[in-house]
C-alpha cells in the first residue's frame, strides 16, 4: 500500500460505501488477487482523502463529477512531494480511473476531466538477469553447512527447501507468489508440466526439468510435515513471500552478489536463458504468463545487449 499521510480510515459515509462496493466488485466479479484489490483500495482511498482535505469537508458521491483537472494534478503533485515513485503514481492514477469508470457505469456519475490528465511516464525497465554460474553458486550455498546453522539443527530440510525454491523459480520462471502457491499434490508423481495459476487467475502449463523435481523431492522427503503447501516455514506454516525474499537476500549477502539479485531476477534469468537459446517470443510469453507480448519483448532488449557486447569484442572493426 502507498505510504500516504492522507491514507486514514474514511468515516462511514456514502463515499466509503461506494469504495467498498468498488472493492467488492474487483474481488468477486473481476476476481482480482487480494494483493491487487488491496492496492486499488489504497490508491482510491488516498485520492478521496486528498479531495476531502482539498475541499475541507466530506465528499458526497455527486462531488465526484465535479473534480477538475486542477484537483487531479494537485493530487499527483502531492504524491511527488511525498517522494512516491512514478511507477506507484501511474498505478494509483490507473486505480482511480477504474474507480471513476465503475462509478459512471454503476451510478451514472461521469467525470470528463480525468480523461484530460496524463499518466506519469514510467520508463520500461527490466531487472538484470543472474548468470547461470551465480545461480549454481546460490544453489551450492543453500546446501552448504555455512549458510545457516538453523538448517543443520532442523535436520538439513530448511537448506533443502531453500535450494528447491531457487531451482524451481529459475527452472520454471515462476513468480514468487506462484511458487509459494504450489502444494504437494501439484508435484506428486513428477508430472511433465505444472499447471500454474498466475495473474488474473489465468492458468498456464509450465514444463518441469528433472533437476527441478530432484531438488523438490529431496526437500519433501526430509521435511517433517504431512501433505499440504509445498513450501513451509520452520513451524510448518505456509511460507510467506517475505520469507522467500529473505532466503534469496541471505544467499546474495553470503556470496556478495549485487542488490538486484532477488526472486524476480531468477525469473528474468529463466526468460533470458530461453531467449538466448532461441525460444520463440510467443512461446516465452506463454511460459511466463504475460498477458501482453509487449511485456515479453522487454527481454529482447536484455538479450540484444549481450549480443552487442559479444559483437564489440569479436568484430575486427570494433576497435577502429
Amino acid at each position: 500500500m502507498a505510504n500516504s499521510k492522507y491514507l486514514i480510515p474514511l468515516p462511514h459515509t456514502y463515499m466509503n460505501d461506494l469504495i467498498v462496493d468498488f472493492i467488492n466488485h474487483l474481488a468477486h466479479v473481476r476476481r482480482y488477487s487480494a494483493h491487487t484489490v488491496a492496492a486499488y483500495e489504497s490508491d482510491v482511498r488516498d485520492f478521496i482523502n486528498f479531495c476531502e482535505q482539498w475541499a475541507g469537508a466530506d465528499l458526497h458521491p455527486k462531488d465526484l463529477a465535479r473534480v477538475d483537472t486542477l484537483q487531479f494534478r494537485a493530487w499527483l503533485a502531492g504524491r511527488a512531494k511525498r517522494k512516491l515513485s512514478f511507477r506507484s503514481t501511474a498505478r494509483a492514477l490507473s486505480s482511480v480511473r477504474g474507480f471513476f469508470k465503475y462509478m459512471d457505469k454503476k451510478r451514472g456519475l461521469k467525470n470528463e476531466s480525468i480523461a484530460l490528465v496524463g499518466s506519469p511516464k514510467v520508463p520500461k525497465s527490466l531487472s538484470k538477469a543472474i548468470g547461470a554460474s551465480d545461480v549454481k553458486n546460490m544453489s551450492d550455498a543453500a546446501l552448504s553447512d555455512g549458510l545457516a546453522p538453523r538448517s543443520l539443527g532442523e535436520g538439513g530440510w530448511v537448506a533443502l527447501r531453500d535450494n528447491a525454491l531457487v531451482i524451481l523459480i529459475f527452472g520454471c520462471g515462476l513468480r514468487i507468489s506462484e511458487a509459494l502457491s504450489l502444494t504437494d499434490a501439484d508435484v506428486a508423481k513428477r508430472p511433465k508440466v505444472l499447471r500454474i495459476r498466475g495473474k488474473g487467475n489465468k492458468d498456464r502449463l509450465v514444463p518441469v526439468l528433472p533437476a527441478v523435481f530432484d531438488a523438490i523431492e529431496k526437500y519433501v522427503r526430509a521435511r517433517p510435515f504431512d501433505n499440504g503447501p509445498l513450501f513451509r516455514s520452520v513451524r510448518g506454516l505456509p511460507m510467506s513471500a517475505r520469507m522467500a525474499e529473505k532466503v534469496i537476500e541471505n544467499l546474495r549477502n553470503q556470496l556478495q552478489l549485487p542488490e538486484y539479485v532477488t526472486p524476480h531476477a531468477l525469473r528474468h534469468s529463466f526468460a533470458t536463458s530461453l531467449l538466448s537459446g532461441g525460444v520463440d517470443l510467443r512461446h516465452l510469453q506463454e511460459l511466463l504468463g504475460h498477458a501482453s507480448l509487449s511485456t515479453t519483448q522487454l527481454y529482447t532488449k536484455v538479450d540484444m545487449s549481450m549480443v552487442m557486447k559479444e559483437y564489440a569484442k569479436a568484430h575486427p572493426k570494433a576497435n577502429g
